[in-house]
């Protein structure tokens, strides 16, 4: 095993000024997840409050086990979209112990917008349903909802991954015995009622749960029937006459009550303890503030996060001496064996071969795999166009699509371009994915986006016989930098789903672990590679 031993110093001033710079990332962070966790605000609240409904997050903390934690997926959904109508998406959604099981809880927001459902509502929700699934998690729905958002049903209601796609998951995961549980605490109007009636169970409380295809208005409208909602689809419509619903509840408490019944019941899906006696690293995860640079375009310290993340400080290294500008190697993580792959420079035809390498032997073992992204890309030009670097690289990303052991990524820098693939991107199917409040991510970089479009510009122009001037060119490039720096950072992906959070660095540890725990008593899957172009 290699030691990572620091050459930090505190007290440095590069050290203090990096410190004092991220502590102004940090904040910016804390204050879009405060938003998030007022939901609709305290109008809203207090309408939601006077129909003795508890809020759903206090919904939440009262089905969970006493002093266990909640990790909250996709909390900054929706931050800054649709003019700041929907925050965190209008639903929260997150991993939580009931009954001493791990479980996926989806609870709608009725104070934002009645609970309905925007795009980026189905996308979280959808989302959730998938970590679900691949951990092999039950999931429990607190349902509040008025249905869609008509005004966007277009980008809502017909294509594959719209509302459709939840109740489909719904009965494919019912399908893999993964208990689906709901329970109706208010409205669950139009498509929506089909997430209770396709649980394995639903719980209703009377008085507030209701359960319709069509509403009174739409009864109205379509039919002239003038019925009021609990005479249409109430809590003792559903139990006593149309068996929609399973049990009646008194009031949200008992409905809670009810389901964590239904939870404990004996069956599997308790986490196992890790294999390996966990051991901390050797170094504080607090100076991790001051390592990192305060200049984007300054290189992160790899072996610095490893000392740090890493249990013991300790990764056997796989190939140290070879394609260095990525590390590869095992260890451990709360105890939980992974490999682990850190960027230290751009991907060379050498690096992109070993971590192809390194992750057919972590497949072959069954042990999970970690992507630490700090990377510009693959490295480009005549010579290495020539190498094959393309050929090289595609045999990386080859490997991580194709590999079946559970896989998780975490931005701790930049992720850029082909770079962010074959660092198991989104699009690569990482159980987890969170990205640091410094971390960047787009399809190449400000400055370099806007040096390619001003080229392109110049030779339009030249082909007019008109000039391009320097002037001309700065005009020109400023508002194209200004859009990648927007719409690059950690706050903008986590509101588009594009990770699941956003973590603090001294969290990684325990993110990771909770991740891994999960994994490691989730099924196995069989990896098969695809061809390798050599």
């Amino acid at each position: 095993m290699t030691i990572f031993h620091t050459e930090m110093r505190h007290g440095d001033s590069g050290f203090e000024r990096n410190h004092a710079s991220y502590q102004k990332l940090r904040e910016a962070v804390e204050a879009a997840q405060q938003k998030a966790v007022l939901g609709g605000g305290e109008k809203a609240a207090a309408a939601h409050a006077a129909r003795e409904k508890l809020m759903p997050r206090d919904r939440i903390n009262a089905l969970l086990d006493p002093g266990t934690p909640f990790v909250e997926v996709g909390q900054l959904a929706g931050d800054g979209m649709y003019d700041g109508a929907a925050p965190s998406a209008g639903i929260i959604t997150g991993i939580g112990s009931v009954s001493g099981r791990p479980c996926m809880v989806m609870a709608n927001d009725a104070t934002v917008k009645g609970g309905t459902y925007y795009p980026i509502t189905i996308k979280k929700q959808i989302r959730a349903q998938a970590i679900a699934r691949e951990n092999g998690l039950p999931s429990i729905y607190l349902v509040d909802s008025g249905g869609a958002f008509l005004p966007l049903q277009e980008e809502i209601f017909p294509d594959e991954h719209h509302f459709g796609k939840i109740f489909r998951n719904i009965a494919e995961m019912s399908s893999l015995g993964l208990k689906q549980i709901a329970a109706v605490m208010g409205s669950c109007t139009a498509g929506g009622a089909y997430i209770p009636a396709m649980c394995d169970e639903t719980v209703i409380v009377n008085g507030n749960g209701t359960i319709f295809l069509g509403g009174p208005q739409l009864v109205q409208a379509a039919t002239g029937e003038i019925v009021d909602a609990q005479t249409l689809g109430g809590a003792d419509v559903h139990t006593r006459l149309s068996g929609v619903a399973d049990h009646f509840a008194q009031n949200d408490l008992h409905a809670l009550e009810i389901v964590r019944e239904i939870v404990g019941r004996p069956g599997p899906g308790t986490i196992s303890p890790p294999p390996i006696t966990p051991r901390g690293p050797l170094y504080e995860a607090e100076d991790l503030y001051g390592l990192i640079p305060d200049n984007p375009k300054q290189p992160i310290p790899a072996r610095e996060i490893l000392a740090r993340l890493m249990d013991g400080s300790e990764l056997n290294m796989y190939r140290e001496r070879y394609g260095s500008t990525l590390i590869c190697g095992t260890g451990a993580i709360g105890g939980y064996p992974v490999g682990v792959l850190i960027n230290d420079g751009v991907l060379f035809s050498e690096s992109a071969q070993k971590a192809a390498n390194f992750i057919e032997l972590c497949s072959q073992s069954d042990i999970p795999l970690v992507f630490l992204h700090n990377i510009s890309g693959f490295m480009v030009g005549a010579e290495y166009e020539q190498g094959g670097i393309a050929k090289d690289g595609a045999k990386m990303v080859n490997a991580v699509s194709t590999s079946r052991v559970p896989k998780f990524s975490v931005i701790v820098g930049g992720s850029y371009g082909a770079g962010a693939f074959a660092m198991c991107g989104r699009a690569f199917g990482p159980r987890m994915m969170a990205m640091w409040p410094n971390a960047r991510t787009s399809v190449m970089g400000g400055e370099q986006a806007a040096t390619v479009l001003a080229l392109v510009r110049e030779e339009q122009l030249a082909r007019k016989g008109q000039s391009f001037s320097g002037e001309d060119v700065e005009v020109f490039k400023k508002p194209i930098r200004d859009h990648y720096a927007a719409h690059s950072t950690a706050l903008h992906s986590a509101s588009r789903l594009w990770c699941d959070a956003v973590i603090d660095p001294v969290d990684t540890r325990q993110w990771l672990t909770l991740g891994l725990s999960l994994a490691h008593g989730s099924s196995k899957e069989q990896t098969r590679f695809g061809v390798f172009r050599m």
